[in-house]
């Protein structure tokens, strides 16, 4: 029997490959009970151009006095300040690779700060 984390690696592997397929950059999230992180991986998979995640000293002061990430709140910050950060390094369009974590909660949140601030996927 596959445990928990197993099951979620096994339902990303299909995304994965789609996504290479496409050979554009794509932007992963991952997400814990107390931190979520995205990063904007290139499109044949060897280097990380932009990562943003709540663990950064920056995002924690925007969080305030709790500095909790574990939050759509906190997702929100965090979706925005990829955005820019690709945006920085010149990413326009991003496939979006959720790695087998459900479409719902702190990773929608994360996806549509994202595509408010720019990001097209």
């Amino acid at each position: 029997m596959l445990s928990k984390k197993q099951q979620r690696i096994r339902r990303s592997r299909q995304t994965r490959i789609r996504i290479a397929t496409q050979g554009v950059a794509r932007l992963t999230v991952n997400r814990t009970n107390l931190h979520i992180y995205a990063s904007v991986i290139s499109g044949d998979g060897t280097k990380v151009l932009a990562a943003a995640s709540t663990a950064e000293a920056d995002v924690r002061k925007a969080l305030g006095a709790t500095g909790k990430g574990g939050n759509q709140a906190a997702a929100e910050v965090v979706g925005k300040r990829i955005a820019e950060k690709a945006k920085a390094v010149g990413v326009e369009k991003v496939a979006f690779d959720r790695a087998g974590f459900a479409y719902h909660g702190r990773v929608k949140t994360l996806a549509d700060a994202a595509r408010a601030a720019g990001l097209q996927f």
